[in-house]
């Protein structure tokens, strides 16, 4: 169960003495974690950048950008984006936001910070590996990046890189070239350095746990990044075999994805004998259980924030971690429901179709049981809490579309329509982010010892959550108007009538985007002058606020590991100088708990 000898191989590197090591190549899982979080926000920025070119464009797409004609002279000639450009941006931003954003900063930023401390142990199982998971991380952003300075622009084909057109090359038009290996290059290289990441947080949660850490009394935090790093552990590597068998298509003339006889630009291609559908199948076999890699660290974050608001414990704490592990197991069966329309016989249809229904019951019950524990709880509506309880909202509403897509013949209709684009940004993008606010604003103590200005903190919340609500509900109405959701313009079709509501949308998002600027201003004010923070600003139990500072030396807890006497939200508690027991606190526990 523990493994003392495990604990102590883990920190056998000495102490950084250089800067190199220390800032850089750190062995240290606490500077891994910033640098993951760090590298998250430039994605994130960059990522929204993207996001408002593309509003801007549709909103009033004859509107020249001048900075972008010096960019892209083939894509935004005179400042003007053009459809394949268009289209260049949409990949580029879903791939940001899905790999760099919401993959790195709840599970691997957050995680290798937290999960360590959280469990009582000094560091990584492998703190060499955590290490390489970071910086190949890095490479592969910086990889993505640069087809952005290549002489085709960078990849065009979706972040779900369908083939044929990944496949064949430049034959397939622009940002089919360079930029587009560049494209497969760089998710293959990230899905080795998560390969890495979940290996180490498996090894750690199961080896380096603390005396008295029994998986039952593991924080619902860390129960979630290790359930997301067995579900990684399968995804990642299904994807990057896909990937290197997509460069092989493109750079070594074999034929995994596509078919012979295949002309395209008036050229017969050199291949035979492989199939589209191939891809489909081993992107989508990654790519739902990525869904739930990016949201369980939010189930994690918000059922470990919100005891501590509430003051009582969760409700039901052992079935919220089977539905999370529930949640985990479900997402490998389910995939085929994003290729309803890929020609899929109608009972594999329904096949896919009824695990799809099914998985939304233990996220269900998760819901349930946040809105149980808050329920008649006095709760603390600081900011944390608030974008807890933001995350329940968003995650609600995206979910009741998924109802609607989980039906074959629904879903036939709205498939490539704007209705998906409001369904998964609210389920998992937006839902991961105010995960990501949530986590930033509880932990951001305890990682650099500031506090964060609470009424900025509020200001950030409420222009963020309205925002959010402005940008994509109407995204709903356009798809049921049949707004498909890859046209880069509307000006000559029937979609004409829907561009005010377009507008509304940019202005909207442009709004919200700057609203984060709130955000960043109190992040980066915080961290050098916020006012020191108390060794326990929310009197939480867990163990990262046992350690001896704010940020946590070297070894986490000073040279004295600690022994855990208690679950993790001992919370409402009666007979006690304060209402909770700390984890490492040796107090007997009181016979009565209140709202137990």
């Amino acid at each position: 169960m523990h493994a003392p000898a495990a604990s102590v191989a883990a920190h056998q590197h000495a102490p950084p003495t250089g800067f190199w090591r220390k800032h850089v190549f750190s062995l240290d899982h606490k500077v891994i974690g910033k640098q993951y979080l760090d590298l998250a926000l430039v994605a994130v920025v960059t990522g929204m950048v993207l996001s408002w070119l593309m509003r801007i464009h549709l909103a009033w797409p004859d509107l020249p950008i001048p900075f972008l004609a010096k960019l892209s002279p083939n894509g935004a000639a005179g400042g003007v984006i053009t459809p394949e450009y268009y289209l260049s941006l949409m990949t580029m931003h879903a791939t940001i936001m899905v790999f760099f954003v919401l993959t790195s900063a709840p599970f691997a930023g957050f995680g290798n910070y937290f999960l360590p401390i959280q469990v009582g142990a000094e560091d990584m199982a492998f703190p060499r590996f955590n290490m390489m998971s970071f910086w190949t991380t890095c490479v592969a952003f910086l990889v993505l990046i640069s087809s952005f300075f290549v002489s085709d622009g960078p990849a065009l084909s979706g972040w779900t890189a369908y083939a044929p057109l990944s496949a064949v090359g430049k034959d397939a038009g622009p940002g089919q070239g360079l930029g587009q290996t560049l494209w497969g290059l760089s998710i293959a290289i990230f899905c080795v350095g998560q390969l890495l990441g979940s290996l180490n947080f498996i090894t750690t949660t199961l080896d380096l746990r603390t005396k008295g850490m029994s998986l039952a009394r593991m924080p619902y935090s860390t129960w979630a990044w290790f359930i997301t790093s067995v579900v990684g552990l399968i995804a990642f590597s299904v994807l990057l075999a896909a990937c290197i068998l997509l460069l092989l298509d493109r750079v070594a003339g074999t034929s995994f994805f596509i078919p012979g006889g295949l002309v395209i630009s008036d050229r017969l291609q050199p291949h035979s004998g492989g199939s589209p559908l191939l891809w489909q199948h081993l992107f989508w076999f990654f790519g739902h259980p990525e869904v739930y890699i990016a949201i369980l660290p939010g189930f994690g974050i918000v059922s470990h924030i919100l005891p501590v608001f509430a003051r009582k414990p969760l409700l039901g704490p052992r079935v919220l971690i089977a539905c999370m592990a529930v949640i985990g197991g479900l997402s490998y069966t389910i995939w085929g429901h994003h290729m309803f329309l890929s020609g899929m016989n109608p009972f594999s249809a329904l096949l896919f179709s009824v695990p799809t229904l099914i998985i939304t019951i233990p996220s269900t019950i998760a819901t349930l049981l946040w809105i149980g524990t808050v329920y008649g709880a006095k709760l603390r509506l600081q900011t944390p809490a608030l974008f807890c309880l933001g995350f329940i909202s968003v995650f609600v509403s995206g979910g009741l579309s998924g109802f609607f897509l989980a039906q074959p013949s629904i879903d036939t209709y709205l498939h490539a329509t704007y209705f998906v684009v409001a369904h998964f940004h609210f389920v998992m993008a937006v839902a991961a982010m105010f995960g990501i606010f949530a986590g930033t604003y509880f932990w951001f103590p305890k990682m650099f010892g500031r506090m964060m200005n609470e009424t900025l903190g509020k200001w950030h919340f409420w222009l963020t959550f309205v925002g959010v609500y402005c940008v994509f509900f109407p995204m709903h109405y356009l798809g049921l108007a049949g707004n498909v959701r890859r046209y880069a313009a509307f000006t000559d079709d029937y979609l004409k009538p829907l561009i005010p509501l377009h507008r509304f949308i940019t202005i909207a998002a442009l709004f919200t985007g700057a609203a984060q600027l709130i955000f960043l201003y109190n992040l980066i004010r915080a961290r050098f002058w916020g006012p020191p923070a108390p060794a326990n600003p929310w009197q939480a139990t867990t163990l990262e606020w046992s350690t001896p500072a704010s940020p946590p030396p070297f070894d986490n807890f000073g040279g004295h590991p600690p022994a855990v006497y208690h679950g993790p939200d001992e919370y409402g508690v009666q007979g006690t100088a304060g209402d909770y027991i700390m984890q490492a606190s040796s107090e007997p526990e009181p016979a009565r708990l209140a709202g137990r």
